[in-house]
Order: structure tokens, then sequence, then C-alpha cells
């Protein structure tokens, strides 16, 4: 009986795990759509549901603490609590990103952007699709698409280097207090957004870690690493 109690809790762990992905997609998703169509109401939304974000962790952290204190777990057990518990910590700081970039945008409110909205998105949406990859990965036991997963970390932060300098060459060439002020708004989203890939690759690491035992150093990966076989 206690045994099939502690597979309980760790199905329920697992299902706590799946909505706090979900909650950070959703995030994440309102930060892209509030990014692209410079939408004010999906950026109040995301600095208002962070809350739940911030609930959850703090519900997920207990239950993992109370499973490593009271039953011992060993083994594969083991490696699923403290994968949790790890990756529970970067998903609560991808909140964090998605709600700072939310109240940047409150600050630029509906004033005339000083460049298109392309490459902020297109990172908003890749940070997104790392995230759906890695909770697909992680129900599935999914190696190989946790490796995926991290592999577009690499066009993030090429996206983020070509944002950086273009908005680097607009100050140089406008001096005007408006553009400076809304350029550096804009270098931060794009930094906000560069770190959200980074913690969505920590989630691939330790996810493989989960299934496999491996300790890998991901980080901005190249296909031939994508495309290696399973071990």
């Amino acid at each position: 009986m206690v045994r099939e109690s502690f597979q309980e809790q760790l199905s329920q762990l697992r299902n706590d795990m799946l909505q706090m992905g979900n909650l950070v997609e959703n995030a994440i998703d309102m930060t892209a759509a509030a990014l692209e169509y410079q939408d004010l109401e999906m950026a109040e939304k995301v600095v208002v549901e962070d809350d739940n974000i911030d609930q959850l962790q703090l519900a997920i952290e207990n239950r993992c603490f109370s499973l490593l204190a009271l039953q011992q777990p060993m083994a594969r057990d083991l490696r699923f609590i403290g994968t949790a518990l790890k990756i529970n910590t970067d998903l609560e700081r991808m909140g964090d990103y998605a709600r700072n970039i939310s109240k940047i945008m409150l600050k630029i409110g509906s004033e005339p952007l000083i460049k298109p909205m392309v490459d902020l998105p297109r990172m908003a949406k890749l940070t997104r699709q790392m995230v759906s990859e890695n909770l697909t990965a992680f129900v599935q036991q999914d190696r190989a698409l946790a490796l995926k997963a991290a592999g577009h970390d690499h066009e993030i932060n090429k996206l983020y280097k070509n944002t950086f300098t273009e908005l680097a060459a607009l100050i140089t060439r406008d001096t005007n207090t408006s553009t400076v002020t809304q350029s550096v708004y804009l270098m931060f989203i794009a930094r906000y957004l560069e770190r959200i890939g980074d913690h969505a690759t920590n989630l691939s690491e330790w996810i493989i870690y989960m299934i496999t035992g491996e300790r890998l150093e991901l980080g901005d990966m190249s296909t031939i690493v994508i495309n290696q076989p399973e071990a």
C-alpha cells in the first residue's frame, strides 16, 4: 500500500509539472502576441497571471521535498524527482521573463514602434516551441526530442545578436530621447527572450538526465548534435 501511495504521488507530481509547463507556454504565447500586435491587454494578462505560475512552483517544490524526505526514493524515481525540482525552477524563471517583457511593453504603451516587430515575436515563438517539445519529451521519455528542442536555441541566439546589433546602430544614428529609450527597452526584451531560450535548453538537459542518467552540456548546440543517434 505504501508503494502504491508513492506511485500515486509521483503521478500527481508529473501532472503538476505538465500544468506548470502549460502555464508557461501560455505566458510565452501571450507575450508573443503582445510583441507582434502591440497588444497591451495581452501584456497585462501575462503580468497578472504570473502569480499562478509562482504559486504552482511553490506547491511542486513542497511536493518534491516531501517525497524526498518521507519516501526515500531510489534510482530512477530519485532522478525523476530531482529533475522535477530543476525543471520547476527553470519554468518559473521563464514565466518571470515573460512577465518582465510584458511590463516593458506596457511601458512602451501605444507609442509608434521604432522598428517592425519581426525578430522579437519570432524569438518568442521559438522559445514556446522549445517548451512544447520538451514537455512532450518529458511525457514520452523521448531523448531525441529533447535534443531537438535544445537545437532551437541556436537560432534564438542568432536573432538576439542581430537584434542587438541593429538596435545599437539605431541609437548611434538617432540620439532622439524617445528613440534611445525604446531601443533600450527592446534590447532588454531581446535579452529576456534569449534567457528564456537558455532556460528551455536547461529543460532539455534535465529531461535527458531523467531518461538516461546522462549529464550533457548542450548550450548553443549544432545540428550535428541534434541528429546524434540515441545511445
